[in-house]
C-alpha cells in the first residue's frame, strides 16, 4: 500500500465515524475544548475546525491535547504551510475548499490526509487520476446537491463523498441516503450563538440529533 493509499484508509475511517462532521468557526480558543466535548458526548467525533479565525491552530491543539475521543482536523487549507501548520498542532485529517497543484503536491509530501474539495465532475476525475477516492463537494447545495451525486453515482462509483456547504438537518438525510455519500459536513451543530453563551448542553443535543441520523 503506498503513501496516499494509506491516507486514503485513514480518511475513510474518520469519515466512518458519525453521520455529519461538524464545520467549526471558533473565535474564542476558550471554547474549543468544553464544545469538542459536547460533540464527543452527544456521538459525533470528527470535528473540523476551519482557519478562519486567529485562535484556529490553538483550538485545534487544546482540542488535540485534552479532548479524549475527538479526532480533530482542520478546514479552509489553502496551501502546504497550513498543512504543515495544523499537523503540527495535531490535527489528523485535512479538508480544502478545492484544490490547486501546489496544495496537492504538498499533500503529497505530507502524512496529513486531505479532503479536497471538487464542484465539477472534471475536478472529481482529476483527483482520482492522482489516488484520491474520498473528496468533499463544495458548495454542495448551490451546485447541485443530492441530485448532483446521485448522478455522479453510476459514472464515479469509485468517490465517495462529503458533502458541505448549506446542509441542514432536515436536509442531511437526502445526501445520507445516497451510495456514494460517506457522510456530511454541516455547521449547523456549533452556532455562534450557542458558543458564545456556552451552552455546551445545547450543542450536545444538537451532536445527538445528527448522529442519529444513521
Amino acid at each position: 500500500m503506498n503513501s496516499n493509499d494509506h491516507k486514503q484508509t485513514v480518511l475513510a475511517e474518520i469519515l466512518a465515524l458519525a453521520p455529519v462532521v461538524p464545520v467549526v468557526i471558533i473565535d474564542d480558543v476558550a471554547h474549543a475544548v468544553p464544545m469538542a466535548r459536547a460533540l464527543v458526548a452527544g456521538g459525533i467525533r470528527s470535528i473540523e475546525v476551519t482557519l478562519r479565525t486567529p485562535v484556529a491552530l490553538e483550538a485545534i491543539r487544546a482540542i488535540a491535547a485534552e479532548v479524549e475521543g475527538a479526532v480533530v482536523g482542520v478546514g479552509t487549507v489553502l496551501d502546504g504551510t497550513q498543512l504543515e501548520a495544523a499537523r503540527q498542532a495535531g490535527a489528523r485529517f485535512a479538508v480544502s475548499p478545492g484544490v490547486s497543484p501546489k496544495l496537492l503536491d504538498a499533500a503529497d509530501a505530507s502524512a496529513l490526509p486531505l479532503l479536497p474539495g471538487v464542484a465539477t465532475a472534471g475536478e472529481a476525475m482529476t483527483l482520482l487520476e492522482r489516488g484520491y477516492r474520498h473528496l468533499k463537494l463544495f458548495p454542495a447545495v448551490p451546485v447541485g446537491g443530492a441530485k448532483l451525486l446521485a448522478a455522479w453515482a453510476s459514472p464515479l462509483p469509485q468517490i465517495r463523498f462529503c458533502p458541505t456547504g448549506g446542509i441542514s438537518l432536515a436536509s442531511a438525510p437526502d445526501f445520507l441516503a445516497l451510495p456514494n455519500v460517506a457522510c456530511v459536513g454541516g455547521s449547523w451543530l456549533t452556532p455562534k450563538d450557542r458558543l458564545q453563551a456556552g451552552d455546551w448542553a445545547g450543542i450536545e443535543q444538537l451532536a445527538r440529533e445528527a448522529a442519529a441520523l444513521r
